[in-house]
């Protein structure tokens, strides 16, 4: 495992907190729930497991490096057209130069290749390393499918 680690700069108290909104179904006609991501944030505790990570980096003098969400937009960017898209949550899959990628694998590959401002992607780096990059996706998607791999919904299985 490497020493250099890089996460979004989050907010998972907003993730947290109920929709201000109050929305009626088109469907049904009843109102929407104001749900958010409160109980499966609280399950998974995300913001823990930073903490955790940074705690053990300290002890060899290294720190998590958080980048700037939105500036980077990691979701959003596509490096190969260098635009960006905004995508629903609910679209898991993303294709790059006619790869099928999973958008999260992806987003993370975006954040490991941003520049040392930490605001913007480095284009060149992540067209250099997206070959390698997607030879590990793929493999790693088989193993998935193919193991006994606890996967969750959010991965788009």
């Amino acid at each position: 495992m490497g020493t250099i680690v890089k996460v979004e700069n989050m907010s998972f108290k907003g993730l947290q907190r109920r929709s201000k909104k109050t929305e009626m179904s088109e469907k049904t006609g009843k109102f929407k729930k104001k749900k958010r991501f409160g109980k499966s944030l609280s399950n998974r505790a995300p913001a823990l497991l930073i903490e955790i990570i940074n705690r053990k980096l300290e002890y060899i003098g290294k720190n998590i490096i958080k980048i700037d969400t939105f500036k980077v937009k990691a979701s959003q960017l596509n490096h190969s057209t260098n635009e960006y898209e905004k995508k629903s949550l609910s679209k898991r899959w993303v294709e790059i130069l006619g790869n099928k990628i999973q958008r999260d694998l992806y987003s993370a590959f975006l954040i490991k290749n941003v520049k040392e401002n930490l605001e913007e992607v480095s284009i060149e780096k992540a067209q250099k390393e997206f070959k390698n990059f997607v030879k590990l996706h793929n493999e790693e998607i088989e193993r998935i499918k193919k193991g006994n791999v606890k996967t969750l919904k959010c991965m788009g299985f």
